[in-house]
């Protein structure tokens, strides 16, 4: 027997789009540790987003080399997505 779920729908929404956000970070990163072209339309495609997403952060430390500099700030803003989009998606669901 298949039962639904009876979850808010907006938390839903939340949590889908914060850990899309991080998602689209963290490929970026594993993008730039592992090479890729930067000239492939998917690639670029990756990197315009993440760089869109983690504006706030993508410079936030200036450190040596160019893929502890990627990890650190984008990671910081993958990580922030994840848990306020997270941690708001629990609120959501808590409360209605």
């Amino acid at each position: 027997m298949v039962t639904r779920s009876r979850g808010n729908p907006v938390a839903f929404i939340v949590a889908l789009l914060a850990n899309l956000a991080a998602v689209i970070i963290v490929l970026w990163i594993l993008l730039f540790m592992l090479g890729a072209n930067r000239d492939n339309t998917v690639v670029d495609f990756v990197h315009d987003a993440a760089s869109w997403l983690a504006s706030w952060s993508r410079d936030m430390f200036d450190v040596s080399p160019d893929w502890w500099h990627v990890l650190l700030n984008y990671g910081i803003a993958a990580v922030v997505y994840a848990a306020i989009g997270n941690l708001a998606a629990g609120a959501l669901r808590r409360r209605w």
